[in-house]
């Protein structure tokens, strides 16, 4: 397809496979390298358990990945681990910028050389989601996959070009698009698209486009269900980390 050749960016999947990993590893559903004088962040934002979000409901671990297994331009400098928790409840209306009918997100990236003494003992959500959801992973080790990723094909300016991958994406058999809709568990590269076709995901800040930082797809391995068998995706303004982060949920 030379047509797709302007658009790649680089991406690295994380592949999960059922394990018990540690603190030293890349994870989903893990142990966090947490130090013992941070406070674990807990979540009250109103959900389906609790109209009032009282009290205060511990997060959830769920990926952890180290710089060695994902190296790319979305780390800052002087990190080395990222980690993302969220609540383990539905949120119909939550405030900006995470999204609707979805978990409450916090993201922390740290160097793993300051984290001395590791909190061993993480506070338990005291509210937890309803069976059919899938905000729980089960801890999975990761692979990384570097590849090159592609923008999903109706986002492409083409008319031409969006019937030839549609053409090509029929013929590799399955009817599912490998080639421009790269899921799962991902650092950068393109976001999925699959209740409607691309738009722009805005900074709340300086209104600059945000580009895909980090994706959490459904999975049977980790029994992450987001949604409708969507994706948890988090989007970074190019200014920088101190414009904050927009989650978003497709």
């Amino acid at each position: 397809m030379p047509g797709l050749a302007p658009y790649p960016r680089a991406a690295v999947v994380l592949d999960p496979e059922r394990g018990e990993p540690t603190v030293h590893q890349s994870s989903v559903g893990g142990p966090l390298l947490w130090p013992t004088d941070e406070p674990w962040p807990h979540c009250g934002v109103p959900d389906e358990k609790s109209a009032s979000g009282s009290p205060a409901t511990a997060m959830l671990a769920v990926v952890q990945v180290y710089r060695r297994d994902a190296p790319g331009d979305w780390w800052p400098e002087d990190k080395d681990v990222f980690q993302l928790l969220w609540c383990p409840n539905v949120h119909w209306d939550p405030p900006a910028p995470q999204a609707d009918v979805s978990p409450v997100a916090e993201i922390r990236w740290r160097n793993s050389a300051d984290v001395t003494r590791i909190l061993d003992s993480p506070p338990l959500p005291v509210r937890q989601e309803d069976p059919g959801y899938g905000y729980t992973p089960v801890p999975c080790t990761l692979t990384p996959v570097p590849l090159l990723d592609f923008p999903y094909a109706q986002g492409l300016p083409d008319a031409e070009l969006v019937e030839s991958v549609l053409e090509y994406v029929e013929a590799t058999g399955d009817g599912n698009d490998v080639i421009t809709c790269v899921a799962g568990i991902k650092f950068g590269g393109w976001p999925t698209w699959h209740l409607t076709d691309p738009y722009d995901i805005s900074c709340r800040t300086c209104g600059a486009p945000c580009r895909l930082l980090f994706t959490v797809g459904s999975d049977l391995t980790t029994k992450i269900n987001v949604g409708r068998w969507g994706d948890f995706r988090v989007f970074a303004c190019p200014v920088g980390d101190e414009h904050g982060y927009i989650f978003d949920q497709h």
